[in-house]
């Protein structure tokens, strides 16, 4: 039987978006025989030196990353008429030390460059120039290749996937979810012939119940 470990989780550092304890989230990784679990909180990396010395002490790899707020122009702060600031979620994953470099890069040009309101937001333009040593993936149903899928068509998906496949190159894998979608996105996939990943992302552990 093939191993399994969740690539896409989010922890009490995904405000609104996620409510798992770091900590029970490795002792639930190991009881599962998970090898390794990554942190995606939503724009930020706050739990990531909890995330690493709790994955330490449990015996499960942490593979540090962040589901990041994707948008056209990161510098962009003036909205009017019907336009909007619209975001589209990215996960990235530190494959090495310079990935993890990389990633603690974009998530503070995040804060410094693309804060509006309260969402750090990153470009492609910053992508390509901090790529090296990340691992990506086409993400959720709010990510980009996704929202293509469901309000432009696949043409437009595919050459969306192609962007990010010159940006990562083999280290872009295609998300399954289960979405409603996961049909198209293994289309893509085999159109293309790059990798995919099933992914089942987690925002609360199983009988965790969140106090305020």
């Amino acid at each position: 039987m093939p191993s399994f470990s969740h690539l896409h989780c989010h922890s009490q550092f995904s405000l609104l978006d996620g409510a798992s304890p770091i900590d029970d989230m490795f002792a639930k990784a190991k009881a599962d025989g998970m090898r390794a679990v990554a942190l995606t909180d939503h724009g930020n990396m706050f739990g990531a030196f909890k995330f690493v010395n709790s994955g330490l002490k449990h015996g499960v790899k942490p593979i540090v990353g962040c589901e990041f707020y994707m948008v056209e122009d990161r510098t962009r702060r003036s909205f009017v008429g019907d336009t909007k600031d619209k975001r589209f979620h990215q996960l990235i994953l530190a494959k090495n030390q310079k990935g993890y470099e990389n990633l603690s890069l974009l998530c503070s040009i995040g804060f410094m460059e693309g804060l509006y309101g309260k969402f750090p937001r990153i470009d492609k333009a910053v992508l390509k120039r901090h790529s090296e040593g990340l691992i990506a993936t086409s993400c959720c149903i709010g990510a980009e290749i996704p929202q293509a899928i469901l309000f432009k068509g696949e043409e437009e998906a595919e050459i969306i996937l192609k962007e990010y496949i010159d940006i990562f190159g083999e280290d872009f894998y295609i998300e399954l979810q289960r979405h409603g979608i996961h049909g198209f996105m293994a289309n893509l996939s085999y159109n293309v012939q790059g990798p995919k990943l099933s992914i089942v992302g987690i925002g609360r552990l199983p009988g965790f119940s969140a106090r305020m």
